[in-house]
C-alpha cells in the first residue's frame, strides 16, 4: 500500500521503525516475516514440468500405442525400440530445455544488486533480496532502489523511473506530503523498486518488498497473459494428430482387408505395427529438438539468451519488429556530439584546447557537474566525457578548482551553478543562462553581450534541438553573485546517437520482407530524427494519435507508419495486437516492468539482458545480452536458417515414411510384409538418425535473408512442402515397388534374400535423397557433416548384414558384390526422377518481390 498521502511520523509508527534503521536481529525478524524482497517465480516451468512436456506430442503418443500393440501380439524386440526412442527423445529434450531455463537463472543471479541500509546504526551493504520492510535506504547517484520506500531526506535527488512508468527523463524527488489520488508516476516522495537515482543523495525507510512493491503488483498481473503458441508448435501438434489419425485409418483398412483375405490376426496385427513404424518419423522431435537447441548454442555465443527454444524458429518466422528506441537501436547513453562558441560550430573531436573559448566551455561542463565518473545524471555524465574527449581531465579540473558552494539545479530555474575561488560556473537551459548573461566570450575576450549576437546565439540553440539535441548553455561569473552578469561561453548539444551498425542490419531486415517499427517515449521531433538517421522515415504516430483512433484507423496506422512516439506501455500493447490482427508476427522489444505485457503479447518478445528489468526478462522469449537491435537481426538470420533445415528433414523424413506406408501397403496387397516392423525401426534409426541431424544443422543458404518470411497461414506443411513429399516419396515408390517385384518373382516369393535386398536398398536410396532435398529451399553451403553421418551410417547398415547376431535379429542374409551392383543400380534409377521433381519444384515456385508500404512480400505460383 502506498504512503505518499500520510505524514512521516505515521509512516514510521505504521512500520514500528525510526530514522536510525533496524537492528540486526529486528531485520532478521523482519526477513522471516515477511521473506525475502524478490518475486514469486510463477509460472517459471520446474524439472517435472519441463520432463512431462517432452512426453506431451500426438507422435509420441503414436509410438507409445504401437509399442504396446507390439508387445501384445509378442513382438517384445519391437516394442523394447519404439520405446528406448522415446524415452531417449524425452531425455534429450529435458536436459536442452532445462538448460535454456538455467541460463536464463544464471543470468538474473549474475546481476542481483546490493542496497547499503542502515543497520544497528551503521551503514552496511547487504543482498539486496535481505531488505525488509523498515529499513532505511542510504541513496546516491547510480543506486538501484532495492524496494519500494518513503523519502526522509533528499538532496537534489532524482531517479529514473523509465521502467515503471515509461518517462525518459529523471524525475526529481522530495519529501512532503502528496495528495491521496496523485498517480504512480507523480509521487516524488516515493522511490520506487527496479528504478535509478541518477542525481543527488537521500535517505528513506522501506514500506514494501518484494510482491508488494508496484512493480511486484505488475509481475502478479503478468499471470493472467495467456502465453501463445510458436508457429512451429502448432505445426507439430496439428502434423502429429493428423499422422496418428492418419495411422488408425490405414491399420483398420489393411487390417481388415488381411483379416478378409483369409490372415491370421498376428499377421494382421504385425503388418498394422509395421504401418505405424512406417507412418510415424520417429527422428523428428529428436531432431527438432536439436537442431533448436544448437540454434540456442549459437545465439547464445552472439548475445541472445533463448528461453524457449521454439522462440528461435519464431524470430525466423516474424514479418514485423517493434523496437524500442533507447538503448536498443541508440547507444543507451548521452552524447555530445555538436558544440559552439562565439564564431564556430564544431564537434568535441574538434576542439581546440589553445583557444580558450573551447577550454572553458568543456571545463564548464566538467566542474558544474555532480557526476562521479559513469554514475549520475546521464547529461552529466555525457558533460564529463566531452570533456575528456577533448583531452581535459575532469578529476585534475576539479582538484585544480575547488567547489566551495553551489546554487542546486531546480526545475524552475533550469539552471546549476558551482562557486569557486576566482569563479561562478553556470549551466542550464540555453535561455536561462543568456538571461543571466551580460557578456560573450570572444576569440578577442569578453564582449558586451547585443541584441544581435543574443538573438544568434539562441537561434543556434534551437537549430540543436531541431536536430533532436538536448542543448546546455554555458558561463562563468563572480562567485560573490554567482547567477548574475555572467559571460556567456557557449553551447553543448547531445543526443543518445544510434549504434553505428544498426542503420545496416535495419537494412537487411527491411530487405528480408520485415517491416521494422521504431517506438519510443522520447517527443515527436527526437523519434523522427533517430528514424531518420536508422532509415525509418514517414510521418511519427504519437501515443495521443493512437488513443484518437478507432481499431480500423489503428491498423491502418500500424501498417503506414514506421515510427512511434511518446508512446506509453499500453500504448504498445495496442501496437502489438493491431498488427497480429493485420496478419503479422510480431517481435516487440522491451525492458520496464510496463514493457512486460506486451512482450507477453507478441509472438516473440525481447527483453534487454543489461537495462532490462526482471519482470520483462521473465516475460520474454529471448534476451539480448548485449541490449544491441543488430543482435536481432542475427538472430532473424539464425532463425531463418533453422527453420529452413527444420523445413529439409521434415520434407525429407516424411518423403521417407511415405515410401515406407506406400511399399508396406501395397506390398501387403498381394500378402507380401517386405519390410518387418524391426527392419522399418532400423531404417528410421539410420535414416532419421545421424543423417537427418547433419541435415538439421545445414550451414545457412546463401540466399536466407533475400527471401521474404514465410506465409504463416500455410505452416510447416506448406504446398512446397505437399509437393515434396509427394513427389519425393512417389518417385522412390514406384522404383522400390519396381525392385520388388523383379525380387519376388526371381526369387520364388517374399524371401530373407528378397527382404534383405529390399532393405539395404532403401537406405542407400535415402542417404542419395538427402543431397537432393538441401536444394529446395536455397542454395545450400558445403555441409562436410553430412558426409560423415551418411559414411557412419552406411558402416551401421554393413554390420546389420554382416555381423551374424545381428543378422538372425533382423532376419537378413549377407549381399554379395553382384547384389550391391543391383542396389547402386536401382539407387542411380531411384535419383534421376528425384532429381526432376527438385527442378520442377524449383522452377515452379519463382519469387516476384514487391514492395509494399515499406515492406517485401513474395508471391509464389502454387
Amino acid at each position: 500500500m502506498a504512503q505518499h498521502d500520510v505524514e512521516l511520523e505515521a509512516v514510521l509508527d505504521d512500520l514500528a521503525a525510526d530514522e536510525a534503521g533496524l537492528s540486526s536481529e529486528e531485520a532478521a525478524r523482519r526477513l522471516e516475516q515477511h521473506g525475502r524482497n524478490e518475486f514469486v517465480e510463477g509460472d517459471r516451468r520446474n524439472a517435472l514440468d519441463i520432463l512431462v512436456a517432452q512426453f506431451q506430442s500426438a507422435l509420441i503418443w503414436v509410438l507409445i500405442a504401437a509399442a504396446i500393440v507390439a508387445a501384445v501380439v509378442g513382438h517384445g524386440v519391437d516394442a523394447a525400440l519404439i520405446m528406448g526412442i522415446v524415452i531417449l527423445n524425452g531425455v534429450f529434450g529435458f536436459f536442452q530445455d532445462y538448460r535454456a531455463e538455467e541460463s536464463l537463472r544464471a543470468l538474473r543471479e549474475l546481476a542481483a544488486p546490493t542496497a547499503t541500509v542502515l543497520r544497528d546504526g551503521e551503514q552496511v551493504q547487504i543482498p539486496a533480496p535481505e531488505v525488509v520492510p523498515g529499513d532505511v535506504l542510504v541513496l546516491t547517484a547510480g543506486d538501484a532502489v532495492p524496494a519500494d520506500a518513503r523519502l526522509l531526506k533528499a538532496t537534489d535527488l532524482a531517479a529514473d523511473e523509465a521502467a515503471l512508468t515509461g518517462e525518459s527523463l529523471p524525475r526529481s524527488k522530495e519529501t512532503g506530503v502528496l495528495d491521496t489520488d496523485t498517480p504512480v508516476a507523480d509521487r516524488d516522495n516515493l522511490v520506487y523498486k527496479q528504478t535509478t537515482v541518477v542525481r543527488g543523495s537521500g535517505r528513506a525507510v522501506v514500506y514494501a518488498t518484494g510482491m508488494d512493491t508496484q512493480v511486484g503488483a505488475i509481475a502478479a498481473e503478468l499471470g493472467t497473459v495467456e502465453s501463445r503458441e510458436t508457429p512451429l508448435q502448432r505445426d507439430l501438434d496439428t502434423f502429429g494428430r493428423r499422422v496418428g489419425l492418419g495411422v488408425l485409418v490405414l491399420a483398420v483398412i489393411i487390417g481388415g482387408v488381411l483379416v478378409a483375405g483369409g490372415a491370421g490376426l498376428l499377421r494382421a496385427g504385425l503388418t498394422a505395427i509395421s504401418l505405424a513404424v512406417a507412418a510415424v518419423p520417429e527422428g523428428l522431435p529428436a531432431v527438432v529438438t536439436l537442431t533448436l537447441a544448437l540454434g540456442v548454442r549459437r545465439m547464445a555465443d552472439q548475445n541472445a539468451l533463448v528461453r524457449e527454444l521454439p522462440a528461435v524458429e519464431s524470430l525466423g518466422s516474424v514479418d514485423v519488429v517493434a523496437t524500442d528506441k533507447t538503448g536498443t537501436v541508440t547507444e543507451g547513453q548521452m552524447t555530445v556530439t555538436k558544440a559552439w562558441v562565439h564564431g564556430r560550430e564544431f564537434s568535441p573531436d574538434e576542439a581546440d584546447l589553445d583557444d580558450e573559448r573551447h577550454r572553458l566551455l568543456f571545463e564548464i561542463g566538467a566542474v558544474c557537474n555532480d557526476a562521479a565518473g559513469e554514475n549520475g545524471d546521464p547529461t552529466e555524465v555525457a558533460l564529463l566525457d566531452s570533456a575528456s574527449t577533448v583531452g581535459l581531465d575532469p578529476k585534475a579540473l576539479r582538484e585544480d578548482r575547488p567547489r566551495i558552494d553551489e546554487v542546486p539545479f531546480s526545475s524552475e530555474r533550469r539552471r546549476m551553478a558551482t562557486i569557486h575561488d576566482d569563479r561562478s560556473f553556470v549551466k542550464g537551459a540555453p535561455e536561462t543562462v543568456l538571461e543571466q548573461s551580460t557578456q560573450v566570450l570572444t576569440a578577442d575576450g569578453p564582449v558586451a553581450l547585443d541584441g544581435g549576437t543574443r538573438a544568434d546565439i539562441q537561434e543556434t540553440a534551437n537549430g540543436f534541438a531541431d536536430e533532436a539535441l538536448r542543448v546546455l548553455g554555458f558561463a562563468y561569473g563572480d562567485p560573490a553573485d554567482p547567477e548574475s552578469d555572467l559571460v556567456f561561453v557557449g553551447l553543448q548539444g547531445m543526443q543518445d546517437p544510434p549504434r553505428p551498425e544498426v542503420r545496416e542490419a535495419i537494412a537487411q531486415t527491411k530487405d528480408a520482407g520485415i517491416a521494422v517499427k521504431l517506438i519510443t517515449g522520447d517527443n515527436r521531433r527526437t523519434a523522427a530524427v533517430i528514424g531518420e538517421q536508422v532509415g525509418l522515415s514517414g510521418d511519427v504516430v504519437t501515443g495521443n494519435d493512437i488513443d484518437a483512433m478507432d481499431e480500423r484507423e489503428l491498423k491502418d496506422a500500424v501498417e503506414a507508419h514506421e515510427v512511434f512516439a511518446r508512446v506509453l506501455p499500453e500504448h504498445k500493447v495496442a501496437i502489438c495486437r493491431a498488427l497480429q490482427a493485420n496478419g503479422h508476427t510480431v517481435a516487440m522489444t522491451g525492458d520496464g516492468v510496463n514493457d512486460a505485457p506486451a512482450l507477453k503479447h507478441a509472438d516473440v518478445g525481447i527483453s534487454m539482458g543489461q537495462r532490462g528489468t526482471e519482470v520483462a526478462k521473465q516475460a520474454s522469449d529471448l534476451v539480448l545480452l548485449d541490449d544491441n537491435y543488430a543482435t536481432i537481426a542475427t538472430a532473424i538470420r539464425n532463425g531463418r536458417t533453422i527453420f529452413d533445415n527444420i523445413w529439409k528433414f521434415v520434407a525429407y523424413l516424411l518423403s521417407a515414411n511415405v515410401t515406407e506406408v506406400l511399399l508396406v501397403f501395397i506390398a501387403s496387397l498381394f500378402g507380401l510384409l517386405v519390410l518387418p516392423p524391426a527392419q522399418l525401426l532400423w531404417i528410421n534409426l539410420l535414416t532419421d538418425g545421424l543423417p537427418a541431424v547433419a541435415l538439421g544443422v545445414d550451414p545457412e543458404s546463401g540466399d536466407v535473408m533475400d527471401r521474404p518470411p514465410r506465409n504463416r497461414s500455410q505452416g510447416i506443411l506448406d504446398p512446397q512442402m505437399l509437393r515434396t513429399i509427394g513427389g519425393l516419396g512417389l518417385s522412390s515408390t514406384v522404383v522400390m515397388l519396381g525392385l520388388v517385384y523383379w525380387l519376388v518373382t526371381t526369387n520364388g516369393g517374399s524371401t530373407e534374400y528378397v527382404v534383405s535386398m529390399v532393405f539395404t536398398t532403401f537406405v542407400v536410396v535415402e542417404f542419395v535423397k538427402l543431397y537432393v532435398v538441401r536444394w529446395i529451399p536455397g542454395r545450400p553451403e558445403p555441409n562436410r557433416w553430412l558426409g560423415v553421418a551418411v559414411a557412419a551410417s552406411l558402416l551401421l547398415q554393413l554390420v546389420v548384414l554382416y555381423f551374424g547376431p545381428l543378422q538372425r535379429a533382423f532376419d537378413v542374409v549377407p549381399l554379395t558384390l553382384a547384389d550391391w551392383g543391383i542396389v547402386g543400380l536401382t539407387t542411380v534409377v531411384t535419383a534421376i526422377p528425384m532429381v526432376g521433381v527438385v527442378w520442377l519444384l524449383r522452377k515452379r515456385a519463382p519469387k516476384n518481390q514487391t514492395t509494399t508500404g515499406g515492406r517485401v512480400t513474395t508471391q509464389r505460383a502454387d
